[in-house]
């Protein structure tokens, strides 16, 4: 019993190296198989709505969706038993999705037509920022995020400041146009006022008369100004994030998965749990 648990607790130790270590090399060849799998997987549920290519491959189409379903299904157990505290990876983010990933296919067993649902695979992909984990790229992702967070409250008064802006121009551009220029409620006015002012214009309505086309032109000339103050707000903030001190890192990689990045004071390794 007790070879059988040293052979158990070193299948783990090896497994969670592989699975966990973005650092080694197996465990960053690992990664980009995993990544490689979720692109497959995309692209096939993407094939899948194509009439044309799925009627000519329906049957390979299906079987390739079980193999990558099955690769997914062990890859999610392997994660779990090979970690010393399961459940803070079941209900962290990245548990989360891979569960979702691996049950659409399971569900189309007594659903018809769930299985196009696998197209939230594409959730995983976020893994790609573990596996550029570099230090560079860690800590201006750590300034990216804090300017997003100081610029947040900037961001929703300015948000609020349009909502406004777009009921009183839509209100306005129904009163000068009104039905026959297509500005048949202030809803649809609304509607046009604010594709109007993200410039993207799909032309389906447009003012008739000199004052409606005076004013749509304001707009026009409004929208490419609006465009560039969310963007000035988030590069304000970012700027003032990078002459922030940045954060102390432990330089020492963990012993167990080799994963490096971690806070200062942490006491366990954020990917497999192990203690630093």
């Amino acid at each position: 019993m007790q070879r059988i648990k040293s052979k158990f607790d070193a299948f783990r130790q090896k497994t969670n190296i592989v699975i966990y270590g973005t650092n080694t090399a197996s465990g960053r060849l690992f990664d980009l198989v995993l990544l490689g799998v979720i692109l497959l997987s995309v692209i096939i549920v993407m094939l899948e709505t194509v009439k044309g290519f799925d009627i000519k491959y329906h049957h390979e189409l299906i079987i390739l969706e079980w193999v990558i379903t099955v690769f997914f299904t062990l890859e999610y157990i392997l994660r779990i038993i090979s970690i010393q505290k399961p459940w803070k990876y079941i209900f962290s983010f990245y548990g989360i999705i891979d569960l979702i990933a691996t049950i659409p296919m399971y569900f189309s067993l007594f659903f018809v037509g769930t299985s196009v649902l696998t197209v939230v695979r594409a959730l995983r992909l976020l893994r790609l920022f573990k596996i550029l984990k570099h230090p560079q790229f860690s800590s201006q992702s750590t300034h990216l995020k804090e300017a997003l967070i100081a610029s947040k409250g900037k961001i929703l008064i300015f948000i609020y400041f349009m909502l406004i802006s777009s009921i009183i121009i839509g209100s306005v551009m129904y009163v000068v146009e009104g039905k026959e220029g297509g500005f048949t409620s202030i809803p649809i006015s609304i509607y046009w006022t604010i594709v109007t002012l993200t410039t993207v214009g799909y032309g389906d309505i447009s003012p008739i008369t000199p004052l409606g086309q005076a004013i749509a032109s304001v707009v026009m000339i409004m929208g490419y100004g609006i465009i560039a103050v969310p963007t000035g707000i988030v590069s304000a903030e970012f700027a003032n994030s990078n002459r922030k001190k940045p954060w102390s890192e432990r330089i020492n990689p963990c012993n167990v998965c080799g994963t490096e990045g971690h806070e200062f004071n942490a006491k366990y390794c954020f990917h497999c749990g192990a203690e630093l």
